[in-house]
């Protein structure tokens, strides 16, 4: 959708109950990442050691290699990493296939740490299937043994079985208490390949659906100096007083445009598109109009590609209104922010600033795009004017109250932060209608640890906005609850980036699931 509804990433710091531990590359619209949630409480496993490429144990002999199975084990596995240090790699197998033939099996940490020093050396020659097997071997000796899965996993990548490969890298991520980049780092590259394979299959299939009329006009109600989401023009109710029974209404016949705002003001919302190409098509006098409104139905129903021709057209019209052409460059820089292309969105926003200085709206939309930027003082900036130009911008006053949030928490600062809170119980009270400001309050609460009021919040803002995807991507509960609300958020997805990026998130929350399951880990509650 064209505008935008910035979300906050929830920190560690924030969260004291869990632990924030990746978050990858999210289409800035959402501003959140696929996360991995954790109870800080658990025993954390050893820290991870980065590189995992060597063999473990000595490469020197060992004193008994005539004594006990396990001793000569010992011995052939410690002259397989001493040919491994030198590259010898084929050498290096053979100890250490001796090493397991040798080794008792009743011991199984030693067996299978011969294992995985087997498949260290296969991955070395990369023989994918080779270390798979072997580690396979390792982990079923050992179950939490992280060195070997996480080969595995690296493997798995190698032959495309992204899905085990995530849970293998998941369980380490789990088990090191997300202390290791180099995992982390893996799980984010898997997570992003999968969400924007499975994105790419479901968007090129997917039917346009239009959004329900609640979300279309939360939607209009976040442009307040917007001449087409007005019920009704000015200049069109003149016309009409011209002579209703004559003029207006061959024009009302002839116009495509403004059947299209007939069928807007009756929320028959599937013709609109139709009736705006008639108009442009026939050239008529309302083209201009025709063409943002039916850029922003094509932005409403996620076909970005449609749009960005019209709202071009619109902003290149010098003739046009001036508001038209501002309301075009705010619905084209928000496009742009979905898209994560900052540059272009603010410069977007800027040319509307500089040709309708006093247009709220425009101060209203780039102060989303400075807090998604992390420019908050400037944002609050943004939203102070707005506020100025239009006392009563509900969208405004929550925005601004979640921008003097973030300045107040990063801040560390808590007498600021209650008076934050403060100002979000006013923004509810007053404009109880405004589902943006119970989200933004709820993501509030949840940093604050008051996770039963920022439920009935986002419950609230559901109830107001119910195929808003964001929302449900927030509300979470534990992690099975948490995929229900993914898929839903999926099927409610305006752009491919942005399926592609729920798609990671409730991949991710599948792998948990997963790992809980397969290594009898307690499930977290997000």
């Amino acid at each position: 959708m064209a505008a935008s509804k910035p979300v906050e990433p929830q920190s560690g710091s924030g969260l004291p109950r869990w632990q924030l531990a990746l978050l990858v590359g999210a289409p800035i619209v959402l501003g959140v990442g696929a996360v991995y949630f954790w109870n800080r409480n658990k025993t954390k496993e050893p820290k991870g050691t980065g590189e995992r490429k060597t063999p473990e144990g000595s490469a020197s002999p060992v004193q008994g290699q005539d004594g006990s199975p396990l001793d000569r084990a010992q011995a052939a596995k410690n002259k397989g990493n001493k040919y491994f240090k030198a590259g010898k790699y084929d050498k290096a197998i053979q100890c250490y296939t001796e090493a397991i033939a040798l080794c008792p099996k009743e011991h199984k940490s030693d067996l299978s740490t011969f294992y995985q020093n087997r498949a260290a050396a296969y991955e070395q020659q990369l023989k994918w299937t080779e270390v798979v097997q072997d580690c396979s071997q390792a982990v079923e000796l050992n179950p939490r043994y992280i060195k070997a899965l996480f080969r595995r996993a690296k493997a798995l990548e190698r032959l495309d079985n992204k899905r085990e490969c995530l849970e293998d890298v998941t369980a380490v991520c789990i088990l090191e208490a997300f202390q290791n980049q180099q995992s982390m780092l893996l799980a984010d590259k898997v997570l992003k390949q999968l969400g924007k394979e499975k994105a790419k299959e479901k968007y090129k299939n997917r039917e346009p659906m239009m959004p329900s009329p609640q979300f279309i006009k939360s939607y209009f109600s976040s442009f307040t100096d917007d001449i087409i989401s007005q019920p009704q023009q000015k200049g069109e109710k003149k016309d009409e007083d011209k002579d209703k029974e004559g003029e207006a209404a061959e024009i009302s016949e002839s116009s495509g445009y403004l059947k299209a705002k007939q069928y807007m003001d009756e929320e028959n919302y599937d013709k609109i598109i139709s009736e705006c190409t008639k108009e442009i098509e026939s050239g008529g006098r309302y083209t201009a109009e025709a063409l943002l409104l039916r850029a922003t139905f094509y932005l409403l129903i996620g076909n970005a590609t449609a749009a960005q021709p019209d709202l071009d057209q619109v902003i290149n019209m010098q003739e046009a209104n001036v508001k038209l052409r501002a309301n075009a460059l705010i619905k084209r820089g928000s496009m742009y922010m979905q898209q994560q292309q900052p540059l272009q969105s603010t410069q977007d926003f800027n040319m509307a600033a500089d040709i309708d200085s006093r247009n709220p709206d425009v101060y209203h939309h780039r102060g989303q795009l400075k807090i998604l930027l992390d420019q908050v003082d400037e944002a609050v900036g943004d939203f102070d004017e707005c506020i100025r130009l239009r006392p009563d911008s509900a969208l405004a006053q929550a925005q601004k109250c979640f921008a003097l949030y973030r300045q107040a928490y990063t801040g560390n600062n808590p007498s600021q932060v209650q008076t934050a809170m403060d100002g979000f119980e006013d923004v509810i009270r007053r404009f109880p209608k405004c589902a943006e400001g119970y989200a933004l309050y709820a993501q509030a609460l949840t940093d604050q640890q008051q996770f039963g009021k920022a439920d009935q919040m986002y419950d609230k803002c559901i109830e107001l906005e119910p195929d808003n995807a964001t929302t449900y991507v927030h509300k979470g509960g534990n992690l099975d609850k948490a995929i229900e609300m993914f898929n839903k958020a999926i099927n409610l997805a305006k752009s491919e980036m942005e399926m592609s990026h729920l798609y990671s998130l409730c991949d991710a929350a599948y792998a948990q699931t997963e790992v809980a399951r397969k290594y009898g880990l307690k499930p977290p509650t997000l």
